[in-house]
């Protein structure tokens, strides 16, 4: 049943590329990003340096019939080959409410990507959410512009933990109804 629950979960498309189910056939470009300490030390989710089967089971447990976690990767090729540019994913906090959480690999920065993604994922609104949250680093702005510009608004300041760092760092806590 695991196939089954890949399946129901949308494509997502977009001008420049497509949001899918992450597949198994994307652990070695999703751990090849994931293991760039830019890009962990940027996101509180990744640890650096990338223990062995994190990904694996990362991708193991985005693929499963339980998640907590939809995960979609930023796809730029159309064709019977991806391209992984990007992860992003929707955590569930309750029924109505889940957290969304991106990164993007360092050559597609300052392309917009991220703002695109983001935008696609909330006009989708696949879980059918009411509303997301999000919280990005004080150190990233460019991640809060993003959320900014997909229409979320300021909440407040908090501290997230991120493995990287190994340490709790400042955030800004964002939200988005829909």
């Amino acid at each position: 049943m695991q196939l089954e629950a890949i399946v129901n979960q949308p494509l997502i498309e977009t001008e420049r590329f497509d949001l899918r189910p992450v597949r198994r056939s994307d652990m070695g470009m999703i751990e090849m990003y994931a293991s760039d300490p830019r890009v962990a030390n940027a996101t509180s989710s990744i640890p650096h340096p990338l223990p062995p089967g994190s990904v694996e089971a990362y991708v193991t447990r985005a693929m499963s019939d339980d998640r907590e976690e939809d995960v979609w990767v930023m796809d730029g090729t159309r064709a019977d080959s991806s391209e992984v540019m990007g992860v992003i994913s929707l955590t569930r906090l309750d029924r109505n409410q889940s957290e969304i959480g991106y990164w993007v690999a360092p050559a597609f920065w300052n392309t917009h990507l991220a703002s695109d993604a983001v935008q696609a994922l909330v006009n989708a609104n696949p879980l059918g959410n009411d509303a997301l949250f999000a919280s990005v680093f004080h150190d990233n702005p460019a991640s809060a512009k993003v959320l900014t510009n997909a229409g979320f608004v300021y909440l407040g300041d908090a501290e997230t933990y991120c493995l990287a760092r190994d340490a709790a760092v400042p955030t800004w806590t964002y939200s988005r109804k829909l």
